[in-house]
């Protein structure tokens, strides 16, 4: 009787999987001619001409957006968009503009690029770009009459504020340009080098590469902090390849699995640095291939993760050609790191009744296991071995960088201070500071700060709950104007705040994204930690699972190693 009902069971399984197969094609093709239908009924029957191809992109992307954030459709114009994610590669000035009291302006030329070498300089103003006013112009549309081919000329007439000759005219000639993923490299101490990745491009293994052999001449090199915060990521074929630095070859750092298929990714070269000790930095934009190798070093006790917990995103694209030379981005597999961990964040495939998505809660991620027996765990993204609290920014700091006046106040620095200090000398000094608080104080910024707001409700409460008599008033009165906002006060007391930001924005103007990035780096509790963790016994201790450390992921961990 076994013998009959085992070969019964699998026979019912086959066509229960083929019925469904069957009834899914069916809703699949009576889906498809419906949709024919109603655009042909929509095209020959509505009152006002249709705007077909608006009408289609929007339609399929609200169908993606029923699968997830990933996938998505590329339009023949959208191509070079996507290209340029992937290989960091486009034609055109190569700067970056950004949309600037009705006008779009430079913000920052690319180190470089056809833009910086014509004398463009963050700031100006974008009047004409060849016959084309540009007053009132979106970046998308200003973005597009700069790309071109490779060779041209493009004409630019630009405002440029804080000089006599203001109105100046710039012949760029048009080349291909390439985006650094490394922006910065260097020593931050006498034996600890530091690299910031921004992205994961087909150039990134080379950057990393020669920013490796750059510090390797520093004498006292020793151990390295690779900065991944931010990092959206990009190629998995990159993470693998930056992966061979630090790990012998043939390791397994990867598995993606999906629709029936399995691939494994070792890494392919002998390491420039098998055994040097190095530190991830982390935070909650370190997404995608960043994570693999973030993840892949901590489950490989590599690497020690310090910073805040990564964003969880542990799928995998794939493009696939569309007719007329369109794209489709898909999600074709789901990605695991040495342990076996899948660490996304989010489940697609259940969704809450409202179409949101819910992250997995920490009480129902599993636990898995490091190569020498610490405990990690899966979904959620990637918890670093040491927890450091980022930076956190004051009201006025906030409003005075999305008002743009440290914005303009750098562009004013860099029009009367042509020579910059060295950048590892660069600072703003107090006469500075005092000259930057009266251009602000100048131009008449207004700002609430979250104690306004909040005294404001406050007040609303009263008042309509019959609380508002005389004494409350003026208790409130006095609390608005002890903490509401007050400019010159709040430029004071904030004044160390808001100085390093403003160092950081004015190294920009004569050192690039670099400069940005080698100022910002030297008041960083996130770079302190790490510095501190490399340098130290706790480096080891946290790898054998037994770390000293005060941080709260640290203790947490006590006891539990296995």
């Amino acid at each position: 009787m076994k013998r009959i009902i085992l070969p019964l069971v699998a026979l019912i399984s086959i066509s229960l999987g083929a019925c469904a197969k069957k009834s899914h094609d069916m809703a699949l093709q009576r889906n498809l001619k419906t949709f024919n239908s109603m655009v042909k009924v929509l095209e020959e029957n509505y009152v006002d001409s249709i705007r077909i191809d608006e009408a289609f992109k929007a339609a399929s992307n609200a169908m993606l957006n029923t699968v997830d954030p990933y996938t998505e459709y590329y339009t023949s114009d959208d191509r070079d968009q996507l290209m340029k994610m992937t290989t960091g590669e486009y034609a055109g000035i190569g700067s970056y503009i950004t949309e600037y009291d009705g006008y779009v302006c430079i913000s920052q030329p690319m180190e470089g690029s056809p833009a910086a070498k014509a004398g463009l300089m963050p700031g100006d103003r974008i009047l004409k770009v060849d016959t084309v006013a540009t007053k009132g112009a979106k970046t998308a549309e200003v973005s597009k009459l700069l790309k071109g081919t490779p060779g041209t000329d493009v004409h630019i007439e630009v405002n440029r504020p804080y000089v006599a000759d203001s109105i100046l005219s710039f012949t760029v000639t048009r080349e291909k340009v390439t985006e650094k993923s490394v922006p910065y490299f260097g020593m931050v101490t006498p034996s600890t080098g530091y690299i910031r990745l921004n992205s994961y491009i087909m150039n990134s293994p080379r950057e990393i590469s020669t920013a490796l052999d750059s510090l390797n001449k520093n004498p006292g090199f020793s151990g390295l902090i690779l900065d991944l915060r931010g990092n959206g990521g990009g190629l998995v074929e990159s993470a693998i390849d930056i992966l061979g630095n630090f790990l012998p070859k043939g390791t397994q750092v990867l598995r993606t699995s999906g629709n029936g298929k399995e691939r494994v990714y070792k890494t392919t070269h002998n390491p420039k640095f098998p055994d040097m000790p190095i530190v991830v930095l982390t935070d909650g934009g370190t997404a995608s291939a960043s994570e693999i190798t973030a993840g892949a070093l901590q489950d490989l006790d590599r690497a020690v993760l310090v910073g805040n917990r990564s964003f969880g995103k542990g799928l995998v694209q794939t493009t696939f050609p569309l007719p007329h030379d369109a794209l489709l981005k898909v999600t074709v597999s789901k990605y695991y790191i040495p342990s076996g961990r899948l660490i996304q964040a989010l489940d697609y495939s259940k969704r809450n009744p409202d179409g949101s998505v819910a992250r997995t809660p920490d009480s129902l991620t599993n636990v898995y296991y490091t190569s020498r027996g610490r405990e990690v765990r899966d979904g959620g993204g990637l918890q670093p071995d040491s927890v450091v609290k980022n930076n956190t920014y004051s009201d006025i700091l906030y409003n005075l960088v999305t008002k743009n006046k440290i914005f303009d106040y750098a562009n004013k620095y860099r029009a009367t201070h042509p020579e910059a200090l060295p950048l590892d000398k660069f600072i703003i000094s107090d006469e500075d500071y005092a000259d930057f608080k009266e251009f602000v104080v100048g131009s008449g910024m207004k700002y609430d700060t979250s104690f306004d707001a909040l005294l404001k409700e406050v007040r609303k409460q009263a008042d309509e709950q019959g609380y508002m008599t005389a004494d409350n008033d003026s208790t409130l009165s006095a609390l608005e104007k002890s903490l509401g906002s007050d400019l010159e006060r709040d430029l004071q007391f904030k004044k160390k705040e808001i100085k390093h930001y403003l160092e950081e924005e004015i190294a920009t103007r004569y050192y690039g994204d670099g400069g940005r990035v080698a100022v910002e780096i030297t008041d960083d509790p996130v770079v302190e930690t790490a510095i501190s963790i490399i340098e130290s016994p706790e480096y080891n201790a946290i790898l054998k699972g037994s770390s000293a450390s005060d941080s709260s992921h640290d203790k947490a961990k006590k006891g539990k190693t296995k």
